[in-house]
């Protein structure tokens, strides 16, 4: 079972979902990542995990900014690197060559 976690208006997650069709398809916007799921995607990219070139991240204050990464993500769901993609307790992130050659 493939859950990828994403943005339904990202272009880079539609474009994985055709490709991997039976994969459950979480919005993080309006149904967020669980919290065990959060926490050991952290631990495994660290800051990587918040997507610091998007229009959510630019929009933010210098105070919030300087908070935890994980405190950010909770608050600003779209502030997470996509595709969030897990497949029997693995995770990769985003959609590069090296996620494709292992799901694919």
């Amino acid at each position: 079972m493939i859950t990828l976690y994403g943005l339904k208006n990202c272009d880079t997650c539609r474009k994985v979902l055709k490709l991997l069709e039976n994969a459950n398809f979480i919005d993080v916007r309006s149904e967020g990542v669980p919290e065990e799921t959060l926490k050991a995607a952290f631990e495994q990219f660290g800051a990587a995990l918040a997507n610091t070139r998007s229009t959510t991240w630019r929009n933010l204050s210098d105070e919030e900014r300087a908070k935890p990464v994980l405190e950010l993500l909770v608050e600003h769901p779209a502030l997470m690197k996509r595709p969030l993609i897990e497949q029997g307790g693995v995770l990769y992130l985003g959609w590069d060559k090296a996620t494709q050659a292992a799901l694919i």
